[in-house]
């Protein structure tokens, strides 16, 4: 059985600032691993972070995740050392190429050869990170000094000013399994959405069968809804689990609705994004099975959510970074956890 830590993903949103130092404080406090601070097309994970390290004292923060196309590698270096550094050495660089509608329709790039992409950007950025050399690196998509059209032909290596840590932890989003099996054979851990721990081996042991979990972090992202009223906590899950299932993507470019078929809901994941893809939210909520929020939530009573951290603790998760958790939930599940 796995020693379980916890992690919780903090989003600075509409609602300000203090919800999010409010449960900043409380999580550090509490003794949990790991905050993480991610982006899409709103905040961006890197101020929320900075201002974190100023209010906390022992917990990790990482990026969950910081967008690949979104930066250059060497920016990335650059701001994982900033952040290690102001942190005092508590940086969690957590990296993902995001999905075609949110690079091309956001960032105005193409989406293209993302194993590539992922495994080209890991390489510079450790390059970065160890000073032994000025950077250089020839791949098929990164460059580095750039020597293509448009050059103007001045670019040099340079080596990263500072003295970063060099071994800073890097964790990949990933749930497809070419893109786990890479992150299993470059990164310290990676950060899966929508994780079951029951039927991971479904989706992922082929890609994790080589993996020493002793060395791997496996922290996937795990929503929480606590209370007495079993179905309500479902219903709260439910249009979360709807909203990825059935909107991130096309039919047929959908990441999370792919995993979900992979780990046998094959059903009810077509039915999902029928409905979502037609504007139908509510009906596309109400088909997401119960047996799925079970599955891959921790949702009801304090008893019944202890005793489906057994499960969790039997499978090779690590790091349970919970999600849309309430005040009550997090010191809930510190005491049943830490």
């Amino acid at each position: 059985m796995s020693r379980l830590r916890l992690g919780v993903t903090a989003v600075l949103g509409d609602d300000g600032v203090d919800r999010f130092t409010d449960t900043v404080r409380l999580a550090d406090s509490l003794g949990y691993y790991a905050l993480w601070s991610g982006e899409a097309y709103g905040s961006d994970a890197v101020v929320p972070l900075a201002y974190a390290a100023a209010i906390t004292t022992r917990i990790h923060l990482g990026t969950s995740i910081l967008q690949i196309p979104a930066r250059t590698p060497a920016m990335a270096a650059m701001t994982a050392a900033t952040l290690d550094t102001v942190s005092g050495g508590r940086f969690l660089l957590g990296l993902g190429t995001s999905g075609a509608q949110v690079v091309e329709g956001w960032h105005g790039l193409p989406f293209k050869k993302p194993l590539a992409m992922t495994r080209e950007y890991v390489a510079i950025v450790r390059k970065a990170l160890a000073r032994e050399a000025p950077l250089v690196y020839d791949g098929e998509v990164y460059q580095v000094p750039y020597r293509g059209g448009g050059a103007a032909g001045l670019g040099k290596p340079l080596k990263m000013m500072g003295r970063p840590r060099t071994d800073i932890p890097i964790y990949i989003a990933a749930i497809g399994p070419k893109n786990v099996a890479l992150a299993a054979e470059i990164a310290d851990g990676f950060l899966p959405h929508i994780w079951s721990p029951t039927r991971w081996k479904r989706a992922f042991g082929d890609s994790l069968a080589q993996v020493d979990f002793e060395r791997f972090d496996v922290a996937p992202t795990v929503y929480v809804a606590t209370g007495d009223d079993l179905q309500g906590c479902r219903d709260t899950v439910r249009p979360l689990l709807a909203l990825y299932i059935g909107g991130m993507g096309a039919r047929g470019h959908n990441f999370y609705n792919d995993l979900v078929c992979r780990y046998g809901y094959e059903e009810a994941a077509g039915k999902i994004q029928d409905l979502f893809l037609d504007g139908k939210r509510r009906e596309a909520t109400a088909a997401v099975p119960d047996a799925l929020v079970d599955d891959v939530a921790l949702v009801g009573s304090r008893q019944r959510i202890a005793d489906q951290l057994d499960a969790w603790r039997e499978s090779p998760a690590t790091t349970l970074n919970l999600s849309h958790a309430s005040p009550d939930d997090l010191r809930m599940l510190a005491e049943l956890v830490l």
